[in-house]
């Protein structure tokens, strides 16, 4: 439901910006948040038949990292960016392999576009 008064409108030239950049802002951020969703669910599924000595999948999902700010053509959103447990390890160097993700990579705080 859209109400329409003079606090709420984008005439005026409220502090906190225009309805029409807040409605964006949300719609960007849901969106990553389901894209973000979306590939590490496909990670995870691409390596689920990977089990330990137990029985127990390498490759799971663990929670969320912290918040962070990334600034976007839509305007700064908060981002919280799901985490993967990938407890297998590379069989030349022995080292835990890590997921990467290639719509949010763990440094960025901007995108290319801005």
């Amino acid at each position: 439901m859209v109400v329409h008064d003079d606090e709420g409108s984008n005439a005026g030239g409220s502090v906190g910006g225009s309805l029409l950049d807040e409605v964006v802002q949300d719609g960007a951020r849901r969106m990553l948040a389901a894209a973000l969703q979306a590939e590490v669910a496909a990670y995870i599924e691409a390596r689920s038949g990977e089990l330990d000595e137990n029985g127990h999948r390498l490759v799971v999902r663990n929670g969320y990292h912290v918040e962070r700010e990334v600034t976007t053509a839509a305007g700064a959103i908060t981002v919280r960016a799901p985490r993967v447990n990938d407890k297998r390890l590379g069989p030349d160097t022995g080292v835990r392999k890590r997921f990467s993700s290639a719509i949010l990579p763990a440094w960025s705080r901007k995108s290319p576009k801005v």
